[in-house]
């Protein structure tokens, strides 16, 4: 979000998900489509099925929406910066750019111009850092940049480093130098983990921000919720869940709320955020079930589930969706607003809220994008932001005559090296990603033996390294980094490249983010989930 509102004035999936038809290229980097967005990846494979759409893969897993692509490639972990740059170069000096756009909507190009056309950043050299075949990059260059239509899909795989920020913007780079926002079937299309991530960041689930993206720090904005509220407001800017862990870990962060999350298996260098939840001296965790982080809790409040209750959910593409109580909960449990609301009132304030219909008018006065998006209004379909008045259809892609910011913003990229490299002790790249079978930290998905039967824990290594090793495919291995080690069985496969480790982060009995490097991004403060150094070893 933090690049993207910086190039574009926007932090969101700038297209949606019908236009995928719309392409005729699409390309895929830092993403297992199939795996961790099913539903995007089937319509992506339909686009290449039905219509005129070829795709291209970046990986360093052979992941299985490559067997659709027309080009794939793999690179090393943490070098996106460079072979983007390296394709800007390869676009810019072969003329292939959008000139008139380029010309007429964005500005920064020659500080782009100046990073991307440094030697360093030719195929040749790129390949040298990257493992991609300097032909490759050419040929992937061409064809991106002479579609008429070119759309770029990514997830963590871009923005968990320490360059996420990075990242993000270099992508943004590549569709404005391209001219690829602004119309069906194009734009930037990051993909979120969660089914409401989207909407949490919307209504302000951001320590800088308040709903609707409106800064903490700008006293206008300051004086319109006081105002609304009732109440003085601080515009001091908060804190990220890494460094609230790290806060409890230095006694500094005295309680915790955790609703709905499991920081014990989704933050990184476990052992850290063990001792840091220790140290907590009041820790509330609300939840549908005891999740790993709830046994560490002081109280635990039992929340309902998402078929207990009604509302909406934000999903990838902006869509405000109605969710329809479909069951009633337990007795006394209570959905997360009642809860909320009670706390807040037991503090001393006087909420009034009687459903979550009358939340949703309050959005819709405070959050301009939301202002049209009424409870009455979202129906089966529902409706995508920004959508500011009663009378407006919803905005299926972003940015159509000008960027959300006036000029996007085109800034040189310059590469960096992940935080954490292999040396002689630990010479492996481990990666982290998900599976198809499980979902997140497993808090519902777990709970189905069907899906645990399907997909347990694993450590994927590439078949020359195995062999190297003396391992065999199922023989339970060690895997650890500076952080600690984790036991589980091997996949030895040829769908990974050599010298790097892949591990699904759901499980608790080979915990990945055990393994993980903690260091963050210093703009978007996000973990370095996707890079850091490792040894193998087979067990006696």
């Amino acid at each position: 979000m933090a690049g993207l509102a910086a190039s574009l004035g926007s932090g969101a999936m700038t297209n949606d998900i019908a236009g995928i038809k719309e392409a005729d290229v699409i390309m895929i980097i830092g993403s297992d489509t199939t795996a961790a967005h099913p539903v995007i990846a089937a319509r992506i494979k339909q686009a290449v099925r039905e219509g005129k759409t070829k795709i291209i893969v970046i990986d360093p897993k052979q992941i299985d929406i490559a067997k659709f692509s027309e080009i794939y490639v793999a690179q090393r972990p943490g070098t996106d910066v460079a072979v983007i740059n390296c394709l800007m170069q390869v676009i810019i000096k072969n003329g292939w750019e959008a000139k008139d756009y380029i010309k007429e909507r964005l500005e920064g190009f020659e500080e782009l111009k100046a990073e991307v056309l440094k030697p360093k950043y030719s195929p040749e050299n790129i390949e040298k850092i990257s493992g991609i075949p300097a032909a490759s990059l050419i040929q992937i260059a061409e064809m991106f940049a002479k579609a008429e239509t070119a759309a770029v899909f990514y997830a963590m795989g871009i923005t968990q480093h320490t360059t996420g920020t990075d990242n993000v913007w270099s992508v943004a780079n590549l569709q404005m130098l391209c001219g690829n926002l602004g119309k069906p079937g194009g734009g930037v299309n990051p993909l979120r983990g969660q089914s409401n991530v989207q909407g949490a960041c919307d209504m302000g689930g951001l320590p800088n921000v308040y709903p609707g993206y409106q800064k903490v720090g700008d006293p206008a904005v300051q004086e319109k919720f006081e105002k609304a509220w009732g109440k003085k407001l601080s515009p001091k800017v908060g804190i990220t869940i890494t460094e609230m862990i790290d806060g409890a870990y230095d006694g500094k962060v005295k309680a915790i709320y955790v609703m709905g999350e499991n920081p014990y298996l989704s933050d990184p260098d476990q052992n850290h955020v063990i001792t840091a939840l220790e140290k907590t001296e009041f820790l509330v965790v609300q939840d549908m079930f005891i999740t790993e982080t709830a046994e560490f809790a002081d109280v635990i409040l039992p929340a309902a589930a998402y078929a207990e209750k009604e509302g909406h959910f934000t999903n990838t593409e902006r869509r405000v969706q109605r969710l329809q109580q479909a069951v009633n909960p337990p007795l006394d449990v209570k959905t997360d607003w009642e809860i909320i609301q009670l706390i807040a009132n037991a503090m001393g304030s006087d909420w009034n809220y009687q459903s979550v219909a009358d939340i949703t008018s309050e959005i819709n006065l405070l959050t301009p994008q939301y202002g049209g998006i009424t409870w009455d209004r979202v129906g089966r379909l529902g409706l995508q932001w920004p959508c500011p008045t009663e009378t407006h259809p919803g905005t299926p892609y972003l940015h159509k005559d000008r960027f959300a910011r006036g000029l996007g913003l085109l800034k040189g990229i310059e590469f960096k090296e992940p935080n954490e490299l292999p040396d002689e002790e630990f010479p492996f790249i481990l990666t982290t990603g998900r599976v198809l079978q499980q979902f997140h930290t497993g808090t519902m998905s777990r709970k189905t033996q069907g899906l645990n039967n399907l997909a347990g824990p694993m450590i994927m290594i590439s078949a020359a390294d195995a062999d190297k090793l003396g391992i065999e495919n199922s023989e339970k291995v060690r895997l650890s980094t500076r952080r600690g080690e984790i036991e589980a069985p091997a996949f030895v496969t040829r769908r990974i490249s050599q010298g790097v480790i892949y591990v699904p982060f759901h499980y608790k009995e080979a915990p990945a983010n055990r393994l993980t490097n903690p260091a963050i991004d210093p703009v978007a403060k996000i973990p370095e989930y996707k890079v850091c150094a490792a040894k193998l070893e087979k067990i006696s």
